[in-house]
């Protein structure tokens, strides 16, 4: 039996360890806001955070994740006001927003990380993180907003 905490509830599992993270997020809890993108952890589209660190739910197992603090979009803020969520709105960041749940979990890691971030700060931190709407330019400017209010 696997046991890990996700957005703050203890949550166990008790079938193939080696299932990735994203489809017990998404089929087993109903947390579907995580996305699954290219399967191969180079998009972003499924990232989370695992004890802080952001990770891509695609390639971690179940099991990598025991004993571990788990964090979706559903967790990161309950209202949905995470200071990177108010920057994501305030820059109209979204366009088909498919890619967006893994761009706001990356940039809330990013901020965590380098509370005062550069453009090439932004730039390489993010860049695994891909936006096929190319929304980068307000990807960025959201990431400046969120910093100056975290």
């Amino acid at each position: 039996m696997i046991k890990l905490q996700v957005n703050g509830q203890e949550r166990s599992f008790d079938g193939d360890p080696g299932m990735p993270l994203l489809w017990f997020l998404r089929d087993e809890l109903g947390l579907t806001g995580t996305k699954f993108g290219c399967g191969i952890a180079q998009c972003g589209a499924c990232t989370i955070h695992v004890d802080g660190e952001a990770t891509r739910a695609c390639q971690t197992a179940v099991s990598e994740a025991a004993g571990k603090q788990v964090v979706t979009i559903e967790g990161l803020h309950p209202q949905g006001d995470h200071p990177v969520q108010k920057a994501w709105r305030a820059q109209n960041v979204a366009q088909c927003g498919y890619c967006q749940t893994g761009q706001i979990m990356q940039a809330a890691a990013l901020l965590k990380q380098t509370p005062n971030p550069t453009d090439d700060d932004i730039d390489n931190l993010m860049a695994g993180n891909i936006c096929r709407c190319g929304t980068y330019t307000r990807i960025r400017a959201a990431i400046k907003q969120a910093a100056k209010e975290a």
